[in-house]
């Protein structure tokens, strides 16, 4: 199978890059190597697969209509293009909601118009929890409404959920989304919430903590996440699916920094803050739709995720 896909470089995109390639298909990767955060860790993502057997990458911006027609020609024919790319993360899509509409939404048409004209059968795209706005019941399932998002980027994201659907409505694009949840790892974006409390953490710094440290969240292992991704990808949807990768737990903020405190064996020198605006006060996704039809299965709690993460984080310093 021929994969396009896109933020190949990025933290998610890197990981499931391996797998794919590990399963044997041949991934053709594109990413911008935007500056939101240091793009030499997004060159050190891709390092291990450069000249690797099945393995090419565009450098480039998904708005470039030119580039990506390019790279779904008909002469090369791709069997299906895996979305990731994205303007992540909630609080800075508040400060520029602009961009993100641009990157994120733009940037899906680009891709889907592409797929279209070349005439790519399949399309997977990286959506996110913060489809479901605030709520307060759990577990958040995949028909339940999600018309009132809390930020810009969770905006952006069902925009992209939409625009996918009527491609499929109207082309007979096969089609899935999948609702990522609070993905963590080895690679990590360094602004996210784990990474950034244990490189605090671990220096002995102020961690700042939004909130009464009560809101939850499911927090999911990346190769989780991306065993379940890969499933997608070599699954037909048999028209449009839509699924939650999550762990299907909650972990409150005052949990997680005891895990933390205990993996590096080390006090938070905690610093309160007011809650930020559009930050939501729970997410927990109901996986009974991705269990049933892609066998999906989260294996790494968080308790073993944080330890994991923690020794990674050690040995990525030695």
């Amino acid at each position: 199978m021929r994969v396009l896909l896109t933020g190949a470089a990025g933290f998610i995109g890197s990981h499931l890059a391996e797998r794919l390639l590990a399963r044997g298909h041949e991934v053709v990767g594109l990413d911008a190597f935007d500056p939101f955060y240091d793009p030499a860790l997004k060159e050190r993502n891709v390092a291990r697969m450069l000249g690797r057997p099945g393995f090419t990458l565009a450098r480039g911006d998904i708005l470039d209509s030119a580039l990506v027609a390019q790279l779904a020609r008909p002469s090369a024919p791709v069997d299906v293009c895996c979305h990731l790319a994205a303007l992540a993360g909630v609080r800075p899509s508040v400060a520029d909601p602009l961009r993100y509409h641009r990157v994120n939404v733009d940037g899906t048409l680009v891709l889907l118009e592409a797929c279209r004209a070349a005439g790519v059968p399949r399309f997977v795209f990286a959506s996110s929890s913060s489809v479901y706005g605030v709520r307060s019941h759990a577990p958040f399932r995949e028909d339940d409404a999600c018309d009132r998002p809390a930020s810009p980027y969770g905006a952006t994201k069902r925009a992209g959920e939409h625009f996918v659907h009527a491609y499929h409505h109207v082309y007979g694009l096969d089609a899935t989304c999948l609702r990522f949840f609070t993905v963590y790892g080895p690679r990590q974006r360094p602004e996210m919430a784990i990474a950034k409390f244990a490189r605090l953490i671990e220096a002995g710094a102020p961690v700042p903590l939004f909130g009464d440290l009560t809101s939850a969240r499911d927090y999911t292992w990346i190769d989780d996440i991306v065993e379940g991704a890969a499933r997608a990808v070599e699954r037909p949807a048999g028209g449009f699916a839509v699924y939650n990768l999550g762990d299907a737990r909650t972990t409150t903020l005052a949990e997680l920094v005891r895990l933390l405190e205990r993996a590096l064996g080390k006090r938070a020198v905690v610093e309160p803050r007011a809650p930020q605006i559009g930050d939501v006060p729970l997410t927990c996704a109901d996986i009974a739709a991705a269990r049933r039809d892609l066998g999906y299965e989260p294996r790494v709690a968080i308790e073993e995720g944080i330890e994991r993460y923690v020794r990674w984080v050690r040995e990525a310093a030695a």
